[in-house]
């Protein structure tokens, strides 16, 4: 009864020590993570850029004695001049143009171009885009003034989808220029996060799947991204040459379809018809136009099989599902991140399911 008297601290047992340790650790990770949250995507993208650029960064120490402070500085600033400069020239150009059309609308000395000859032999929406095109044309100010509430809503949409794209952009590359001093100091992150790894999973399982997670994150920036890219290039390439209007942003299309997993031949189609009704080609430059970009709408079937899942264990289609489930769920991001959890959930399921067995010779899948 001494231990009860005033004076006398309570005795304690291991689980309410273990229950407020517990409690302590839960709450500094939910401020960590609340101060952290800011930046969640921006270290998210600088870990996947960092990742899917290092054997290009790796093959730039070699060239530069292993100075890999420079390496990284120099890939970084040409992936900066290559997508910074057009990005704010674009920019600019967009918004000085847009002033001056506000401008010559105030003043009452707006004029609009007249639609081309073919503009009305478009499919599907030909005949609508020429008489709307061609009143605005005619009389500019009359055609503003009576729609003017479609004018005002489509302006602020507009202006959204710019401002937004704009946000993406530049914040796409600040993640580069995170990514890129993540690549400068490369080989320390890599062997703390296998150790996190090994720490979390055990040293056996947990470097194999921080091998796998690095080479998921690699396979769906070649298999999905650059597929895309690949397949926009090349369709670019054939609608400029067909002389179809608006060749790059079509070109855009397709590679925000092929990022989405949609066929490229929701722009094909629509392409290889104004080729043969409103085109000004003849039959035989026709054929071949239209057997390219056929041929560049389908190039993904066999691109995807052959880089998507290369030299992983795991099969293709369960990264595909991964990015696609990612993507839907957390947007462009989740394109990566749901790979890697679909790829590492299932090694960690075929490898539960090989311990079960009982022993036949053959090795576990993480072994």
């Amino acid at each position: 009864m001494d231990e009860l008297k005033p004076g006398n601290p309570a005795p304690t047992t291991p689980i309410i020590d273990i229950a407020i340790r517990l409690g302590v650790i839960a709450f500094l990770v939910y401020l960590a993570m609340r101060v952290f949250s800011p930046f969640l995507g921006l270290m998210a993208w600088a870990v996947i850029l960092a990742v899917s650029l290092y054997p290009l960064n790796a093959k730039l120490v070699k060239r530069m004695g292993g100075r890999s402070g420079r390496a990284a500085t120099l890939l970084v600033l040409c992936i900066l001049l290559v997508l910074g400069v057009p990005t704010v020239l674009l920019t600019l150009s967009l918004v000085d143009h847009a002033m001056s059309s506000y401008q010559a609308l105030q003043n009452g000395t707006l004029t609009i171009r007249g639609p081309g000859p073919n503009v009305a032999n478009w499919p599907i929406v030909g005949e609508r885009v020429d008489a709307t095109w061609r009143a605005a044309s005619d009389n500019a100010m009359l055609f503003a003034s009576q729609h003017e509430e479609q004018l005002r809503e489509f302006s602020r949409r507009a202006v959204g989808a710019l401002g937004g794209a704009v946000k993406t952009m530049l914040s796409f590359l600040a993640a580069f220029i995170v990514g890129g001093i993540m690549l400068a100091y490369a080989q320390p992150g890599a062997d703390s996060t296998r150790r996190i790894f090994s720490r979390i999973c055990g040293p056996q399982v947990g470097p194999e799947l921080h091998a796998l997670s690095v080479a998921t994150i690699r396979s769906v920036a070649v298999g999905v991204v650059g597929v895309a890219f690949i397949q926009s290039v090349l369709l670019g390439v054939g609608f400029l040459i067909a002389g179809i209007p608006a060749a790059g942003l079509l070109a855009l299309g397709v590679l925000v379809l092929g990022i989405m997993q949609l066929p490229a031949a929701i722009f094909v189609i629509p392409a290889i018809a104004w080729l043969w009704m409103a085109g000004d080609g003849g039959l035989v430059a026709n054929i071949v136009l239209s057997v390219y970009l056929l041929a560049a709408g389908l190039v993904d079937n066999v691109l995807k099989p052959l880089l998507l899942g290369r030299g992983l264990a795991v099969p293709m289609p369960v990264i595909l599902l991964g990015a696609l489930g990612g993507m839907v769920t957390s947007g462009l991001v989740g394109l990566f991140v749901g790979a890697v959890i679909l790829a590492v959930g299932y090694q960690v399921f075929v490898a539960w399911v090989y311990e079960s067995e009982p022993a036949t010779g053959k090795d576990s899948p993480l072994e």
